[in-house]
């Protein structure tokens, strides 16, 4: 509107200025010539051009009118938009490309229109979300976005004369390592600084090495500022006394103490996109700063204090390590994001430190920060524990600075979520660790007691037959006793002192065994899957044991897929899948616990809802249950974590994730190391296949056995297969009738555990009078452990409870085997 006002302003002055001319030129005429013909006549020819430019002009004007275009010039506008560090691209309503630079086809290809990028998932999100945003407001965020190699920041903005055009901009993004130069910063400017503060800074590497450091470091540690401390070993520089205050080796006690931060220099973006699991503190390089009870002072005047408070504040903004102050008075004055993140708070700084922590903690809390604001510059720290993590107690450095305006207290607290995760690790271990003794131990007493009620029942059945008015009260207590060594049995395999029988073996071929039996297990709704795995490496294990392990497992899972599904008759699927994992996929997991080798993996998956977090640490622990009262013992899985530690391997419990990303179901995990045979274990087996002589029968047997009711239950036993039987009740009675020589004995029948002379130390004692003695313990403890603590030749094992058939069947074979050197 107002350009149209000026054009016609400027035609006015003109059309005044040319009939200004005519008026003079037409006076100038009459002047001339005096003569009013002429005048007209000059006149009249003057009109007559005026209309015939008039005419022309017009005439001139209406083909460009119609000339002009109804769309936009594009080769001005791509002209316009070439741009080598920039992608633009411009598209209409409905998401169509009309007009890009050269850098955006480079970029994305011309065949691509943004919103729909060939970038990844998350990032084709942002970009729809960024449309959107831009045709509503006009103009959307920026978004960062990226693709296998790249990253962009992009941004959307609405165009045109009818807002029907988003003109797209990219610009492309460089990946920084925020830790580069980082040395340099330490022994430029940024540490002279902290230096100032009475703060000495070190970066150390992973091995312990420094590798920066600055130069208030190296006065305290050295005496010379400007000595090198790359290359010397940290922990060197300083010393502990008795009350663990640290100090500067070079000045003892004589010096200062001094608070020691660490912090590990791991970019927590790099780290979540690496998932390296086990990755700690430990492996990666670190800044430790170590704070003088002197921060603050430097020579800096309250007059500066201000200022300088505000330079330190712009400082510690930029570090890894949680730093607050408060005043005098206790109140926050400033905290850095990492203290924010560590006391898991927001933006919005709470009034007072107390009010970070737990109830119970405030007091302490408060007043330790009185303390150390109003009284004598010194540092220390404090146990507390968060609200946002109240079960673990983390530790709040704190230190009383002077010169820094109102700043009267520095706080510092680190991130001690792995060390947390380590803590809590240890004493689950230690705890499942007493209560397996405490198991194994009333397994092996109650296993003494079960062996006289088993077999004292033989005995009374050998009387009795069938049809006996006894005969089915003699075998129900019996069954009642089988079943009892069976909870025992269970015990002992949690406490890993069960007796196991080892063979070399092949994972698919148990489960080939028991898949018949988990089928009738599982019943018709629930599907049970096997899938295996090539080149499974042999392992070496009880299969009975294994075979137990998997019913268990299977056992679980269907009691888990009926409970949440409602009942019988639920369906869900339950999966077995065997894995080859080698060493190199142990390192690469960087697992703390499991070492690095080949393993054979056997990998339990159900559709049962999954477990509980409260309770997945507990779910190995005896007696510990979640099904209803009557429905379980609490030992099934107890069960097979003791046999699977017995066998050297691994298992771990967690939950499995559906593809939308909700639990499905429990996962269990159980590592087994391939077993590679050895030569002496190959002539073993040879050995093991020769047949042994027969047995004619007789011989005389020492039996040693200081449990009056086993001792009896074994003498009849034996004695019935026609031995015969010299008792005695402990070890040194045995040995006495050893060397008294009244009998020629064909072999040893002892128990292990005695008191005064135990078993082995009898057996030792004994085959210094008669080497080639065959030995045969009886014991609840387990046999492998047995023989790792017994070193005797010619040694044989019978575990307790056994009835009158196993003992005398037993006996008979150990008779019937070669003397060595017989």
């Amino acid at each position: 509107m107002n350009i149209t006002k000026v054009t016609q302003s400027r035609r006015l002055v003109d059309a005044l200025a040319v009939a200004a001319a005519v008026l003079v030129s037409i006076a100038l005429v009459q002047f001339a010539t005096d003569s009013a013909t002429a005048t007209l006549a000059y006149t009249g020819g003057l009109v007559v051009l005026g209309l015939v430019a008039i005419a022309a002009g017009r005439s001139g004007k209406e083909p460009r009118i119609a000339a002009e275009p109804d769309l936009p010039d594009w080769s001005v506008t791509v002209a316009a938009i070439a741009r080598a560090d920039e992608a633009i691209a411009i598209t209409d309503r409905a998401n169509r490309l009309v007009c890009a630079n050269a850098t955006f086809e480079l970029w994305f290809g011309s065949g691509n229109a943004p919103p729909r990028l060939p970038v990844d998932g998350t990032s084709a999100e942002k970009l729809v979300r960024a449309a959107r945003a831009a045709w509503r407001d006009g103009k959307g965020e920026a978004v960062t976005i990226f693709d296998d190699e790249k990253c962009w920041e992009a941004e959307a903005q609405r165009a045109g004369r009818k807002d029907d055009f988003l003109i797209w901009r990219f610009v492309p993004v460089t990946r920084t390592n925020p830790l580069a130069g980082l040395g340099g910063h330490i022994t430029g400017l940024f540490g002279r600084v902290l230096g100032a503060s009475g703060i000495a800074v070190a970066l150390v590497s992973a091995d312990g090495m420094v590798r920066a450091a600055n130069p208030a470091l190296a006065r305290r540690a050295l005496g010379d500022e400007n000595a090198s401390m790359s290359g010397q070993e940290f922990v060197r520089l300083l010393r502990s006394d008795d009350r663990e205050r640290i100090f500067f080796a070079r000045e003892g006690q004589k010096g200062t103490p001094q608070t020691l931060v660490q912090v590990p220099l791991i970019d927590p973006d790099l780290a979540a996109e690496e998932s390296v699991p086990g990755k700690t503190a430990a492996q990666s390089p670190s800044i430790i700063l170590l704070i003088d009870s002197g921060i603050g002072l430097g020579g800096w005047g309250e007059a500066k204090g201000q200022g300088q408070a505000a330079q330190l504040e712009g400082l510690l903004e930029r570090l890894p390590l949680g730093l607050a102050t408060t005043n005098r008075d206790g109140k926050f004055l400033f905290a850095n994001p990492a203290f924010r993140r560590a006391a898991g708070i927001g933006p919005n700084l709470p009034p007072y430190p107390s009010d970070l922590v737990v109830p119970r903690d405030k007091t302490a809390m408060s007043d330790a920060v009185r303390r150390f604001g109003q009284g004598p510059a010194s540092n220390g720290d404090i146990a507390i524990r968060l609200r946002t993590e109240p079960d673990e107690p983390v530790s709040m450095g704190l230190a009383g600075v002077r010169g820094l305006g109102e700043a009267a207290v520095l706080l510092s607290l680190a991130d001690t979520t792995e060390e947390a995760r380590l803590k809590r690790q240890v004493a689950q271990a230690t705890k499942m660790q007493a209560v397996g003794q405490l198991a194994g131990g009333v397994a092996h007493d109650f296993n003494n007691v079960l062996t006289a009620i088993i077999g004292y029942c033989d005995l009374m059945l050998l009387r009795h037959t069938p049809g006996d008015s006894d005969y089915d009260d003699i075998q129900q207590i019996k069954a009642n006793s089988n079943r009892a060594a069976s909870l025992t049995r269970q015990l002992l395999a949690f406490s890993r002192q069960q007796t196991l029988q080892p063979e070399t073996l092949q994972l698919p071929d148990v489960l080939s065994e028991v898949s018949q039996l988990l089928k009738r297990l599982l019943g018709a709704k629930i599907t049970l899957k096997v899938r295996h795995d090539r080149n499974l490496g042999l392992v070496r294990a009880d299969p009975r044991q294994l075979e137990q392990v998997i019913i268990n497992l299977a056992v679980n899972a269907r009691d888990a897929i009926q409970t949440h599904g409602g009942g019988e008759g639920t369906s869900g699927t339950l999966t077995f899948t065997t894995r080859r994992v080698e060493a190199m996929d142990i390192r690469r997991m960087g697992s703390e616990i499991i070492p690095a080798g080949d393993y054979t993996v056997l990998v339990a998956e159900d559709t049962g809802g999954g477990i509980p977090p409260k309770v997945i640490g507990k779910i190995f622990e005896p007696f510990f249950t979640t099904k209803e009262l009557g429905k379980g013992t609490g030992l099934g899985l107890s069960t097979v974590y003791g046999i699977i530690k017995q066998s050297g391997g691994f298992i771990f419990a967690s939950n499995a994730k559906a593809p939308d990303g909700s639990i499905k179901g429990a996962r269990f995990t159980i590592y087994l190391p391939v077993h590679e045979p050895t030569e002496e274990e190959a002539e073993r087996a040879v050995k093991e296949e020769e047949k042994s002589r027969d047995w004619s029968g007789g011989g005389c047997i020492l039996l040693v056995e200081d449990e009056d009711m086993v001792r009896a239950v074994a003498e009849r036993a034996l004695a019935r297969q026609g031995y015969k039987i010299v008792t005695a009740s402990d070890g040194d009675e045995g040995l006495e009738i050893v060397q008294a020589g009244k009998h020629q004995f064909d072999l040893v029948v002892s128990d292990v555990v005695m008191p005064s002379m135990d078993g082995p130390a009898m057996a030792r004692e004994i085959r210094k009078l008669h080497p080639n003695l065959p030995v045969l313990f009886m014991s609840g403890y387990a046999e492998s452990q047995l023989r790792a603590e017994i070193d005797i030749e010619a040694m044989h094992f019978i575990p307790k409870p056994f009835s009158v058939g196993q003992i005398a069947d037993k006996v008979g074979e150990v008779l019937a085997k070669p003397r060595p050197g017989g």
